[in-house]
């Protein structure tokens, strides 16, 4: 059985990457995502268990981060709905090396709520089932292929995406 300590040193070394990029998908800035690795890192070690492996602690680590988020959008909405003249949506541009396509498929994410953009990286980021993603969210599997479904179609028209008829139809 591993010190919890160096539980999370191997979960950081090994998973940590891919932690913050879930957490980018998630919410879309790099700091936050850091910040919703880290909060989640704290949460979860608070009370270890000596029977954790790095796959099973990674699993609790990426609920909570879902979770945080989720918790984190609903009280920010709720402070926007109380404070409209002081709260401003932060705008961070990507510095980086992106391409065009990359840039808009992320403007494309932010034009989704916040459940279905969750029901659109675990179901596609995270390749997980509709029943699966219904059970992490709480939720029916119908109102998860209903995100999916509205999201899909408005990341679609965010990308300006036609969706042309298929070949081969009557002549």
């Amino acid at each position: 059985m591993a010190e919890w300590s160096e539980l999370l040193s191997e979960l950081v070394q090994s998973r940590g990457s891919e932690l913050k990029r879930y957490g980018f998908l998630l919410c879309g800035d790099r700091t936050e995502a850091s910040d919703l690795v880290q909060d989640a890192l704290v949460r979860v070690f608070t009370h270890p268990h000596r029977s954790w492996t790095v796959g099973d602690v990674e699993g609790y680590v990426r609920r909570t981060m879902l979770n945080r988020f989720l918790d984190l959008h609903r009280r920010r909405a709720r402070l926007a709905q109380l404070l409209p003249r002081l709260v401003q949506k932060p705008t961070v541009p990507d510095h980086g090396a992106a391409s065009a396509h990359r840039l808009d498929l992320l403007t494309a994410l932010d034009s989704l709520s916040p459940r279905q953009r969750a029901c659109v990286v675990l179901r596609y980021y995270e390749d997980r089932s509709v029943a699966d993603v219904a059970e992490r969210l709480n939720a029916s599997p119908g109102t998860v292929k209903r995100h999916l479904s509205d999201a899909l179609v408005r990341m679609g028209k965010a990308l300006d995406i036609q969706r042309e008829a298929p070949v081969g139809g009557n002549k």
